[in-house]
């Protein structure tokens, strides 16, 4: 049996570290991402092929992202350095470590 669409075992995805998951998850988003966008510029020239320019200026449509907007269009990319990752990861294993022993919640 395998994760998702990523492709490796339940016992492998055990192993990974947070960083490493949120990864993989920003990996498949971009992918989903770029598919979109690439679907929108498609969309917004084969609307100026049919319509043609003029039609889809009055239609207040002057690029594709006039058609619709992806929550990626304005939202900038938190990206962390090594430095970042490897503090929060100590901050994390600290917790770890306080709560080892005690029962843990399954979500």
């Amino acid at each position: 049996m395998l994760v998702g669409e990523i492709g490796i075992t339940p016992a492998d995805f055990k192993r990974l570290r947070w960083w490493e998951i949120r990864s993989i998850i920003r990996g498949y988003n971009r992918r989903h991402r770029d598919m979109w966008s690439s679907t929108r510029w498609q969309t917004y020239n084969i609307m100026a092929s049919f319509c043609g320019g003029k039609a889809l200026n009055e239609a207040g449509i002057y690029k594709p992202t006039d058609l619709i907007k992806f929550p990626w269009d304005s939202a900038p990319v938190a990206i962390i350095t090594e430095d970042e990752a490897l503090e929060l990861q100590a901050e994390i294993d600290a917790i770890n470590a306080a709560n080892a022993g005690k029962p843990s919640q399954n979500f």
